[in-house]
């Protein structure tokens, strides 16, 4: 039984054709097969589709489910199911920021393959997506996920692709941030800096080579060679202040601008020895050469130094940079020492304003909840200090200097230590009652004559969003471990994890939900590809609403749903 089109010719000369449910019949007398209509379904232009699919939906009942995809199917086999909705959504964001116009732009004239735009991408949404070396990458791009318009790429391709990343970054960052205040009107009046390190697994440092002052190498630098006025050669990968806590390993010092609203609008990579004292100097003029109008610099306590606001005030800037109440300062003491009313500001901050200097204006905040924890702390490491010293009397004198030596590598037990000038140890009441004073309080410091101190206050809370980025880049986006050695691809390698921050930031953004919550939902977009007599086709799974809500916050058009077709060559 089969379904047939069958033409008929109308008295004007066209032509009818009418669908006919027929099955072919044994005629004895012509000894031959005829055909025999079972049922007329009307004109074929007019046909009533509806009927033809309860005919198929009923007949299919009938059959068991491989015996039925097969017929209803026409041989057409389901190969494979790769995730689209991930790499769809970041495409789009980086196809409106203007990174994919710009990367094609200066890729002309360069002896590059085309697909290297593709291939930078892949691996941009490779650090968002499931992040994993370049090796690993490639095979995640080939077998794992679909990138559209990204034929089959290697690791050598991607490798090729980052060194071209190395080549144009200062372009591509300008573009960025250009396309982020115009299309996304970014606030860039405040800018919140901040500096984190990174480790490598290796035992060794890099070769000593010339730097200028912001870090890079110079041209011919090399560890032989002698310095060039005054200079010294400089590793990349050395030892430093570890803000991960390994200062056993060899690091790099990384540095990344925030906006108000979380947005890494820039990184930078140094030496992994240098301090943060000097860094925010090059950061201002790095940010100057873009043209911004006045910025006030959020910082932390690391670049307080009297030469850092100095610089920061030049050609009309500011600052709220935080004061280390426990340095000793002549300020932090004279702030603490004034007296005044405190001011709520949020639920758990209170604030009050101090005058002690006529070209700065401080500002200590008061958080209750932050008091009530930092005693909690205090009493626990007293508590502490008290029984590892208990019976230490009893101990002759060089066993009491053992113990005071072990004390001195416990920081927190360590600051409420008193030794007595007997060589008695004892817990130091004085220090724990002047610790009192400062539970739950921090001091900031600006030039800003015009903020009013709950601004200031609540200005710098945001610079959370700075260490909210480091937390994301370094657990979301897996800033390490850096599968390089080579300086220029670990600084390659340093962009690519800022570009898919700042593409996930953006996502966040506009639905108003995590990155790894729209990633989830996201990945949940398949396409499946059949292939069949007629030739490959890839459709994609149908949207549920929370995958269409999201798509729509982010103002992206939903991938199409017969995503690509493939006829069968010709013979």
């Amino acid at each position: 039984m089969y379904l047939r089109s069958t033409p008929r010719r109308n008295k004007d000369g066209s032509e009818v054709r009418y669908l006919q449910l027929a099955h072919n019949v044994w005629d004895p007398q012509k000894r031959r097969s005829a055909v025999q209509v079972v049922y007329n379904f009307g004109r074929e232009d007019a046909a009533n589709r509806e009927a033809l699919q309860r005919l198929v939906a009923s007949v299919t009942r009938f059959l068991d489910p491989e015996a039925a995809l097969a017929a209803s199917a026409d041989g057409l086999q389901f190969t494979e199911s790769r995730p689209l909705g991930g790499t769809w959504a970041l495409d789009a964001l980086w196809a409106r920021l203007g990174i994919a116009k710009e990367t094609r732009r200066l890729l002309k004239g360069r002896r590059r393959d085309e697909s290297a735009e593709r291939a930078l991408f892949a691996l941009v949404a490779n650090r968002a997506l499931a992040p994993s070396s370049k090796l690993a990458a490639a095979r995640w791009v080939n077998e794992d996920v679909l990138v559209a318009d990204l034929p089959a790429t290697s690791d050598d391709a991607c490798y090729r692709a980052m060194d071209w990343l190395t080549e144009i970054t200062g372009d591509l960052e300008r573009k960025v941030f250009d396309s982020l205040v115009t299309l996304l009107n970014l606030e860039v009046d405040v800018l919140f800096f901040d500096t984190t390190s990174t480790y490598f697994e290796t035992q060794d440092e890099d070769e000593p080579v010339l730097r200028d002052d912001h870090g890079m190498p110079l041209a011919g630098g090399n560890a032989g060679s002698a310095g060039d006025g005054g200079r010294e050669p400089q590793p990349f990968r050395t030892w430093g202040k570890s803000k991960d806590h390994r200062d056993d390993l060899p690091q790099v010092v990384i540095g990344m601008a925030v906006t108000r609203d979380g947005v890494p609008v820039r990184v930078w990579c140094w030496p992994g020895d240098t301090a943060d004292s000097k860094l925010i100097r090059q950061v201002k003029d790095d940010m100057r050469d873009w043209c911004l109008s006045k910025v006030i610099w959020v910082a932390d306590r690391g670049f307080t130094s009297a030469e850092n606001r100095r610089y920061l005030r030049k050609g009309g800037g500011s600052y709220i940079i935080g004061e280390k109440l426990r340095s000793g300062s002549a300020d932090a003491q004279a702030a603490l020492s004034r007296q005044g009313r405190y001011k709520d500001v949020a639920q758990n901050l209170k604030v009050k304003e101090v005058r002690i200097a006529d070209d700065e204006r401080f500002v200590i905040c008061f958080n209750p909840e932050a008091a009530e924890r930092d005693a909690a702390v205090r009493a626990k490491m007293i508590a502490r200090l008290e029984e590892v010293i208990k019976d230490s009397d009893q101990l002759s004198r060089d066993k009491r200097a053992e113990l005071r030596g072990v004390i001195s590598t416990r920081p927190g037990l360590n600051r409420y230590l008193r030794v007595t000038p007997g060589g008695l140890l004892r817990t130091d009441a004085a220090k724990a009652k002047a610790e009192e004073n400062l539970d739950g309080k921090y001091l900031l410091r600006t030039a800003d004559p015009k903020l009013s101190a709950e601004d200031i206050a609540l200005g710098y809370k945001q610079l959370l969003e700075v260490e909210r980025g480091w937390r994301d880049m370094k657990q979301v986006i897996d800033l390490r471990p850096v599968y390089h050695r080579r300086e220029d691809r670990i600084r390659a390698h340093v962009t690519l994890c800022w570009l898919a921050l700042l593409l996930a930031r953006i996502a966040e953004n506009a639905c108003g939900q995590t990155w790894p919550e729209l990633r989830r939902d996201l990945d949940r977009i398949h396409v499946g590809t059949f292939t069949g007599p007629a030739g490959t086709f890839q459709q994609r799974t149908e949207l549920s609403k929370r995958q269409r809500d999201i798509l729509k916050a982010m103002q992206i058009e939903a991938p199409p749903r017969i995503y690509q077709l493939k006829l069968p060559a010709k013979p």
